[in-house]
């Protein structure tokens, strides 16, 4: 099947935008699926998502349909997806009398009708068939996420509720440990080199991560001067992550310092509660760090 030879009929795009619609409740999963649907998925960030579903899927389509030359396979990708949904048990939860679950089937049946000229068992058919199911995959794989996150911050809020430092200090490295594990950062727990203590590190970005996690009192200009030396000492492009859970003193930060990036305990919650993913915030706060010389900079501010 040549899809630049196809025209998606008006009546098609009318029925991709209900679809779309009511196929799920919640926004969030709206984009998900969107997203792992196309190829060209940046456009996604560019459309506005605090709108209604209905506006925000006018806004998506319409832009796409504009700009054939650069959407018209993901339009097609789109559709397919859209048509080969069956199961709507997502909508349960939200559909006490079954009207959202026989909305959406009735939307997703007409869509099929409309389009159906356009497929055949080809091979492309089959290639939406493995999208759909790597769709499905992904949309697991947040929830897991999402599950994975409470049980980090219900243990974070335990470690808070401590009055031994020692041990609480254990912990957080252990729950560090989990947290950039989660993320599949190839987090290493503490070890020594030559001496020295590390708490940690990690691999970000093809990047490596020396980590030091402090909570017992917000750490100062020495303590940061300590840190940079153990990062400077190694090889040439490894990065420092600093986590204080309590923050620094008004004089820590020194414009000597370089070599480090900082996150505080606010930083982590924003993560815990699903705001943004680490890898995200370590990117942020790396680019931050290189645009203003500016290392610590928290989640709200950048």
């Amino acid at each position: 099947m040549s899809l630049d030879n196809k025209k998606i009929s008006p009546q098609a795009i009318l029925a991709l935008k209900e679809a779309l619609s009511v196929i799920f409740w919640k926004k969030e999963e709206l984009q998900d699926f969107t997203k792992l649907s196309i190829e060209n998925s940046a456009i996604i960030g560019t459309i506005n998502w605090n709108a209604t579903k209905r506006e925000s899927v006018k806004e998506l389509i319409e832009r796409m349909i504009n700009r054939q030359d650069l959407y018209k396979t993901d339009l097609m990708n789109l559709i397919t997806s859209v048509s080969d949904m069956n199961d709507f048990s997502h909508l349960k939860f939200w559909d006490e009398d079954g009207t959202k679950t026989k909305k959406a089937e009735e939307a997703v049946e007409k869509l099929r009708n409309l389009t159906k000229g356009y497929f055949q068992i080809t091979k492309e058919q089959e290639d939406a068939k493995k999208r759909k199911i790597e769709t499905e995959k992904q949309i697991n794989k947040n929830k897991s996420l999402e599950s994975e996150l409470n049980i980090l911050k219900t243990s974070f809020m335990q470690i808070a509720s401590g009055t031994n430092n020692q041990k609480r200090g254990f912990e957080l490295e252990k729950f560090l440990y989990d947290l950039f594990l989660l993320y599949d950062l190839s987090p290493k727990g503490s070890f020594k080199n030559y001496g020295e203590q590390i708490d940690g590190a990690f691999t970000f970005d093809g990047t490596d991560y020396l980590m030091e996690a402090k909570w017992s009192k917000n750490v100062d200009r020495g303590e940061l001067a300590t840190f940079c030396y153990k990062v400077e000492t190694k090889f040439k492009t490894a990065v420092g992550l600093l986590i204080t859970i309590d923050g620094l003193t008004k004089e820590a930060i020194s414009p000597h310092f370089k070599s480090i990036i900082i996150m505080d305990g606010s930083d982590l919650m924003v993560i815990l509660e699903g705001r943004v993913t680490l890898p995200d915030l370590l990117l942020k706060k790396r680019r931050k760090a290189i645009e203003t010389g500016n290392i610590y900079v928290n989640y709200q501010n950048l």
